[in-house]
């Protein structure tokens, strides 16, 4: 397990802690209360992606049993939940008492899972996603009341203030280790949010072209703006400037990491923009 941390010599007497995971890794950001301003940010990157949601707890359980900036007091604790295992429903179409319905085509559930939703806060839709929920319970066991949100609800609120003002057709891409959310917007409206897992660069470029080319979207000339785990430097970054022209990386508005040697901009957008 691989460890990155970075860390501002600022002081707060009170902190919230905002955490992320999936079976890829855990990441966690403590805020200053006050001024909602990042002060540590920590990312680990598990060997290999594991296999269960309970390797995944144990995991957890031994990060906070060793990482003394987790064992602090916190005013709020907030949980990101980063699976495929979601589906975005517009308001005119949701029921919340047949929430099932919603993911039993595209998702494999079973009778014992527990199926939930979050409210997007910009837009009239709701994200229905099965959770962690035995990450959620050890949460709540040891910091009592939390709130938690899907990483797509998070992303797509995120994306549509950044977009809001851009008439133009958006193109964005959050590059996970295993998995990608596509999301496009046109003239500051959602048109298309979906997850892929890939394993190969094959797979990565073939999900591009393919919702592109669904939306009749010329890769020559929108613009196609890259989130999360990709680097200039890399094969997924090369495979898709053969086939798409115009590429860029998110410009956030934090300057937290600003001059970092472990992280760029736009790597860690959910939980520091």
């Amino acid at each position: 397990m691989q460890k990155k941390s970075k860390k501002i010599s600022a002081l707060a007497q009170h902190k919230n802690l905002s955490i992320q995971f999936s079976l890829d890794g855990f990441s966690f950001c403590i805020f200053n209360s006050e001024t909602k301003e990042p002060i540590l940010f920590t990312q680990y990157i598990f060997d290999t992606p594991l296999t269960s949601p309970e390797v995944l707890l144990n995991e957890i359980i031994n990060i906070f049993a060793i990482d003394k900036d987790l064992q602090q007091d916190f005013i709020s604790i907030s949980a990101i939940h980063q699976n495929n295992l979601s589906t975005l429903v517009p308001n005119k179409y949701f029921d919340r008492n047949n929430l099932d319905s919603y993911l039993k085509y595209t998702v494999k559930t079973l009778s014992t899972d527990l199926i939930t939703y979050d409210s997007l806060e910009k837009m009239d839709a709701h994200t229905v996603y099965i959770p962690y929920v035995n990450i959620n319970n050890y949460l709540f066991q040891n910091f009592g009341e939390f709130e938690f949100k899907h990483h797509s609800t998070v992303l797509i609120d995120k994306l549509l203030s950044y977009s809001e003002k851009n008439p133009k057709q958006l193109f964005f891409v959050h590059v996970s280790i295993n998995q990608i959310d596509i999301i496009v917007f046109e003239q500051g409206t959602l048109k298309l949010h979906n997850s892929f897992s890939f394993q190969t660069k094959e797979d990565f470029i073939y999900y591009i072209l393919f919702t592109a080319e669904q939306l009749e979207m010329d890769p020559n000339k929108f613009q196609l703006t890259f989130i999360g785990d990709i680097e200039k430097e890399s094969e997924l970054y090369d495979i898709t400037y053969n086939y798409v022209r115009n590429i860029n990386f998110i410009n956030s508005n934090s300057s937290f990491f600003t001059n970092s040697t472990d992280f760029f901009k736009h790597t860690n957008f959910i939980l520091v923009s």
